[in-house]
């Protein structure tokens, strides 16, 4: 199919080993969130088709783990080079997957290709084991691999398909994995294109497998014997599926799960630099359909309406629109669902004694047909209501006042969520007080930007287990051996 940038995109595919499958089970009408419109074909893979992948993923493990560190880690660089190199071609299969503004979708790619780069850098220079001891009984000496686990499970979801791929999948492949990726029937685009550069930058057949598919598909890769760890994005109801059938098998998982981040705005911060921040994150970033978000704004009372007066004004000069406009910022949430979903908590959230500042109804007009929703702010919201506890996977932002330092803490603290964190404060001291205090897996003190490939990301509590980023995120793809050996 084409989008409006005029770039021919590949049909959704399976792609099993050397296989392109363009017939499923059943098939899956993706409707491009822009238009409301049918935007092609998924086809959605049966049982039958994912233990094909599985068995291809399980055979191509044999080949890949024994070709030589400095092998995958050139093909796995070749994979980025051709990532940047058809960069158009990945943004175009962002904006078809989700609606995602051009220039949203094209920094994801530049920032798919440095997660890649990283990932291909380390395939080869992690040590792969150690002498742990000397001597002993009858003399013998010890030491420790690192080893691959085989075949990994990566279930993405929506909302950013190209970086979900490329914080899963490099890693995997640089310590020795192979994988089976399950993404969303939502966003088929963007995981076609992806393992055909795969192809082409010489990564062998088998090593990555493409089943689209619904629930039924995500179960029996989940269970498949030979799926010897799980790495899921999405959110926590799907997740404890997973984890309750994990558990039958001890096997183990990454979760990369959803979050109620708090934003802390002190009176002593940039306020204007803090306002616009805000706004971007809230809004602008995938119009608020992202984990890591400050979708929590706790601002200090004495500088209160005074900054959601500043925080409605950056917002209301984000262009809203087609997703291949130049200037585009804020595009379609991803569906109907969604729109169902941002309207009720917006309602349960206002009958809570909530005020609506801005926003807060679907948009029509020249957007009609598409899945609209303008930047919404909700300010007096409790810090145990509604919209403050649950995550809404939209562009509302919820506001809440604080007191003091501890009071803004012990707000911050009040959900079941632990993903991200952000603090604005021109006291340094205080920065890093509450850095170390808040529950979360991330903080980031006056902006500064987290989400790089060399920093761990991960949650706890509903936020999920385990990290991506970094060499923590590496290590998540290896298992630990233990080696004796008598020397007489």
């Amino acid at each position: 199919m084409s989008v409006e940038t005029g770039i021919q995109l590949p049909a959704p595919s399976l792609r099993i080993g050397a296989q392109v499958i363009l017939q499923g089970d059943t098939t899956h009408e993706h409707i491009d969130p822009a238009t409301g419109k049918v935007n092609g074909l998924v086809p959605m893979a049966s049982t039958e088709q994912i233990d094909q992948a599985v068995l291809s993923a399980r055979a191509a493990f044999l080949e890949w783990r024994a070709l030589p560190a400095s092998q995958r880690s050139r093909k796995l660089m070749k994979l980025a080079e051709l990532m940047e190199q058809n960069t158009e071609l990945l943004a175009a299969a962002g904006m078809a997957d989700n609606g995602a503004p051009r220039i949203t979708a094209g920094n994801m790619v530049g920032a798919a290709v440095e997660w890649t780069r990283y990932y291909a850098g380390w395939a080869d220079k992690l040590p792969l084991g150690r002498i742990t001891s000397n001597g002993g009984a009858g003399g013998s000496f010890g030491h420790t691999l690192r080893q691959p686990y085989g075949v990994i499970g990566a279930i993405i979801t929506w909302n950013a398909p190209l970086m979900s791929l490329a914080m899963k999948v490099p890693a995997a492949l640089a310590a020795g994995n192979t994988v089976v990726i399950k993404p969303s029937e939502l966003t088929p685009f963007t995981p076609t294109v992806f393992a055909d550069l795969a192809r082409e930058a010489g990564i062998p057949d088998g090593v990555i497998n493409i089943v689209p598919g619904g629930p039924q598909a995500g179960a029996a890769l989940v269970e498949h014997r030979l799926v010897k760890k799980i790495t899921f994005t999405g959110g926590p109801a799907t997740a404890q599926i997973i984890a309750a059938s994990c558990a039958k098998t001890f096997k183990p998982m990454i979760l990369e799960l959803g979050g109620k981040s708090a934003n802390l705005v002190f009176e002593d911060a940039d306020l204007d630099k803090a306002a616009g921040h805000a706004a971007f994150f809230a809004f602008g970033m995938m119009s608020g359909q992202a984990c890591a978000l400050p979708t929590r704004l706790l601002v200090q009372e004495s500088v209160y309406e005074q900054f959601i007066e500043k925080v409605a004004q950056a917002a209301a000069q984000f262009p809203i629109g087609d997703p291949a406009g130049e200037y585009t910022m804020c595009g379609p949430v991803i569906n109907q669902a969604a729109i169902d979903r941002i309207d009720s908590m917006l309602g349960d959230a206002l009958e809570e004694g909530g005020r609506l500042v801005t926003g807060g109804q679907r948009l029509g007009g020249d957007l009609a047909e598409g899945f609209y929703y303008p930047p919404t702010i909700v300010a007096d919201v409790e810090p145990d209501g509604s919209l403050a506890q649950n995550e809404v996977f939209g562009p509302v932002l919820a506001v809440i006042p604080f007191r003091d330092e501890a009071h803004a803490l012990d707000i911050a603290n009040g959900t079941d969520y632990g993903l991200s964190g952000y603090i604005w404060t021109s006291d340094l001291g205080r920065g890093l007080r509450l850095a170390e205090s808040m529950e979360t897996g991330e903080i980031a003190v006056n902006g500064a930007f987290n989400a790089t490939a060399e920093r761990p990301f991960g949650g706890i509590g509903h936020s999920g287990i385990g990290n991506e980023g970094g060499l923590e995120g590496l290590e998540e793809f290896f298992w630990t051996k233990s080696v004796g050996i008598a020397t007489h």
